[in-house]
């Protein structure tokens, strides 16, 4: 029996395997014995099942019976919620009808009793009116304006009740009788007025011209402005009579008269006529209106006739803007008075943001196509500063120089350019403006050429430009790039909404920007001109015969102290980190660029001599680096951005002085070292270490040979090396001469640089381009121009040198200010920007 439960508890199993029951109950041969106890299990087990299922069936069946019942009952009682629903609904229904039958005739009471009422009310009204009416012709007779004011209000009141009724006979009379007296009425009162102003008797009648002014108040607006219209056209007259024409009381010099007379005219008003018209009315209002309307017409005429003249004289400037100031002037008075608060001043930003003004532009708006007449004359006057400038010294013989001074002439130029601006708003804030704006950028860009670099260029008898000179330009191209910026914001708060798209001030930031530029750069030529005698020495000094590296070359010691003496006074001048920053790096440029020219006069070079060179050029990379922090505090860290700058500039040497280094023989050994430290396909480049080294011309082809058959196993070769290809190697040892040094951070090195003429080279910096900061074209013919050569700034300002030497100085000052964004801040900033610098 054990094994009969085991096997009833494994067939009753959720994951029953008939396989694995057999086998556990067969496991050996030994249990086939009870293969018949284990059938007779079997057996009895599937009795059982069969009749568990029997009684399941059995129960599902009557469960199937009984739903079947349920569903019926719930149909039957469905069926008969409805039938009750129905029988509401009827109930409902008859209820309704009932109802109805019921109120019927209390609706037609209630119909019956609003028709009455509304009948009764209308012959109440139609009652009225015609009282009324007969009342108010009676009372029109005799004048009695006040009474005759209500009633008329109240005759215009009624009759609007009665529009529907117009098809009745009796009404529609009764409506053009009313009409007709309304007419009348108002001829009546229009015809008082005439009367009385004709015969001078307003004192007299004073009180019954008011009250007609009811009348007019009830006939409603068009009555309303046919009496003021009026009354205003008589009160002109005598003007349009005194001023319009061609005779001398109409001409703009007699516009104070113009004024003075309508100033008048509004005293007479407030003593003799104010108390006649309604407050609400604004007669007086109305009146300066039309004043302004007809005054402008009249300006209009005059001016246009002024610039028809057949004489050839044109309008005297002078005399329109007196004119137009005298015509502000009066606005804004008129402002005053009817504004009932004070006139925003054209000066203040906010004024934008106020309710339009009642009287602004309602008589200047005739001068204002003719304000580029005063915008050339603002032209003209600029055009005789900016020459003045020129022949002004710098600074007053009398005043001491200061590190942040600028030029005086720059800030009076500004102060001119701030009345002029002020002066502009207040006559136009539109089109004019903008001309104006476009004026300002012509002369700040004539200033930037024709004055600040102008006190850059060569002195007489070959001087460079004292270094306090160039300090002050610095300065003053750093304050006009900061000054343009607010300018520009100060034009565009004034200007006109849809007009703030044309100003545009960048351009001459960028000029300025550029001259600042040319002035670090003549700040580096007063260094490289005191460091003259020790590249001369270098140069003289037998390379090929040194037989031992020593710690450092005698014109290295030189070189330093030079470039350390000149340097902190130089940086002891200026104030703008910036700019301390931006003279450093260019200087370490400029001295790595005449170190490698130098180079190349030094042929031949041994390989002691290459190595002795490229200690020379670790010992300057280490005192370069302490340039900037030369007059700083002890302990002041240098930026790691400055040591990054000279790292990659003096590392640049490196190639080609390692390449100098390897012996010619055996010659594989050259052209792997050049393969490996230059690293390109010239064999242009490749001659020129031959040259370096001194390897004579005969025995070059070999080496040419074995160079190109390396290369062509070579990949990842350049075409050409950027520190070679612009490297003029000459043919024979040569004396004290310099290549023409580029002053940034890519060689130019064609040609020779003579720091005599200085200001020669700037401008031709700027006339050539420049391919980045401290980069110009300088040829050699440009570099050698003679000192009394005419420049750009002297030519006229449309000719093409001019157009081109203007966009070159813009195109320096965006490079350079790009050079310098990420140590700096902006140009021009605060304090707060200097210090992030460092």
């Amino acid at each position: 029996m054990p094994q009969t439960n085991g096997i009833s508890n494994s067939l009753d199993s959720a994951n029953y395997d008939p396989l694995e029951h057999l086998n556990a109950i067969f496991s050996d041969t030994e249990t086939l014995s009870s293969v018949p106890t284990i059938s007779d299990a079997l057996r009895s087990y599937q009795e059982d099942l069969d009749e568990e299922i029997a009684e399941l069936v059995v129960s599902q069946s009557e469960s199937d019976a009984q739903s079947v019942k349920e569903i019926k009952d719930a149909k039957a009682e469905l069926a008969e919620l409805f039938r009750k629903i129905e029988n509401v609904r009827e109930r409902a229904t008859q209820t309704e009808q009932s109802i109805a039958e019921m109120t019927a005739d209390i609706k037609r009471l209630d119909q019956t009793k609003r028709n009455l009422t509304l009948s009764m009310t209308a012959l109440k009204r139609l009652q009225m009116l015609t009282t009324a009416y007969e009342q108010l012709r009676g009372l029109s007779k005799s004048r009695q304006y006040r009474e005759c004011g209500q009633l008329l209000q109240a005759v215009i009141q009624l009759m609007a009740h009665f529009k529907s009724y117009r098809s009745i006979d009796q009404i529609a009379t009764l409506s053009r009788n009313v009409a007709d007296l309304q007419r009348e009425l108002l001829e009546q009162v229009c015809e008082d007025f005439e009367i009385t102003f004709a015969k001078g008797e307003v004192a007299q009648h004073r009180s019954t011209l008011a009250e007609s002014c009811l009348i007019m108040d009830a006939l409603g607006d068009n009555a309303r402005s046919r009496l003021i219209t009026w009354y205003c056209n008589t009160q002109l007259r005598e003007y349009r009579q005194v001023f319009r024409g061609n005779d001398e009381a109409g001409s703009l010099d007699n516009i104070s008269r113009r004024y003075s007379w309508f100033k008048r005219m509004l005293k007479t008003y407030d003593e003799e006529h104010a108390a006649i018209f309604p407050s609400s009315w604004r007669v007086n209002e109305m009146l300066a209106n039309a004043f302004c309307e007809g005054t402008r017409d009249d300006f209009r005429g005059i001016l246009t006739r002024s610039m028809r003249r057949s004489d050839g004289q044109t309008l005297d400037v002078n005399l329109l803007l007196s004119c137009l100031q005298e015509t502000l002037d009066f606005e804004q008075s008129l402002e005053r008075r009817f504004a009932n608060d004070a006139r925003m001043s054209i000066d203040t930003l906010s004024s934008r943001d106020e309710k339009p003004n009642i009287f602004g532009k309602a008589i200047s708006e005739a001068f204002e196509p003719y304000l580029s007449l005063w915008v050339e004359s603002q032209a003209r006057q600029l055009a005789n500063m900016i020459p003045k400038y020129r022949q002004q010294p710098l600074r007053p013989p009398d005043e001491d120089f200061s590190p942040q001074s600028v030029i005086a002439s720059s800030t009076e130029l500004f102060h001119f350019y701030r009345l002029t601006l002020q002066q502009c708003a207040k006559l136009s804030t539109g089109i004019r403006l903008v001309e104006l704006s476009k004026t300002f950028a012509k002369y700040l860009d004539e200033y930037a050429e024709q004055v600040l670099l102008h006190f850059l260029r060569d002195r007489p008898g070959g001087q460079t430009p004292p270094l306090q000179d160039i300090i002050l330009v610095m300065n003053t191209a750093d304050y006009c790039h900061s000054i343009c910026a607010q300018l520009e914001e100060k034009i565009k708060s004034r200007v006109d909404e849809e007009y703030k798209g044309k100003i545009d001030l960048q351009s001459q930031e960028d000029a300025f920007m550029g001259v600042a530029s040319a002035a670090v750069r003549a700040l580096v030529r007063m260094v490289e001109k005191d460091c003259e005698s020790s590249w001369r020495e270098m140069r003289n000094t037998h390379w090929s015969k040194l037989e031992s590296v020593g710690d450092q070359s005698s014109y290295v010691a030189e070189l330093v102290k030079h470039v350390k003496d000149r340097s902190a006074e130089i940086l002891g001048l200026i104030t703008k980190q910036q700019y301390a920053r931006a003279f450093c790096d260019n200087l370490v440029e400029h001295f790595a660029n005449a170190y490698l020219t130098n180079i190349a006069q030094c042929r031949p070079i041994s390989e002691v001599g290459a190595e002795q060179m490229l200690l020379d050029s670790y010992v300057l990379k280490i005192r370069f680096e302490e340039l900037l922090s030369l007059n700083a505090e002890p302990g002041t860290p240098v930026p790691a951005g400055y040591l990054k700058r000279v790292n990659q500039s003096m590392t640049k040497l490196d190639p080609l002085l390692k390449t100098l280094q390897v012996r010619s023989i055996p010659p594989e050994g050259l052209v792997q070292a050049y393969l490996i430290h230059i690293g390109d396909r010239s064999d242009t480049n490749f001659k020129k270490i031959l040259d370096l080294k001194g390897v004579r011309r005969q025995d070059q082809p070999q080496l040419v040979e074995l160079f190109q058959a390396h290369r062509a196993s070579q990949e990842n070769l350049a075409q050409s090396s950027p520190i070679l290809t612009p490297l003029q190697v000459p043919s024979s040892h040569i004396g004290p001469s310099i290549g023409s040094l580029g002053h940034g951070s890519t060689p130019s090195l064609q040609g020779r640089f003579d720091p005599s003429i200085l200001g020669s080279a700037i401008m031709s910096a700027a006339r050539d381009g420049v391919d980045r900061l401290g980069t110009p074209g300088l040829t050699s013919s440009s570099s050698n121009a003679p000192s009394g050569t005419e420049s750009p700034s002297q030519a006229s300002e449309t000719t093409p040198t001019a157009t081109n030497l203007n966009e070159n100085l813009r195109n320096i000052g965006k490079f350079f200010r790009r050079d310098m964004g990420s140590f700096g801040g902006r140009f021009g900033g605060s304090k707060a920007s200097e210090d992030s610098g460092r």
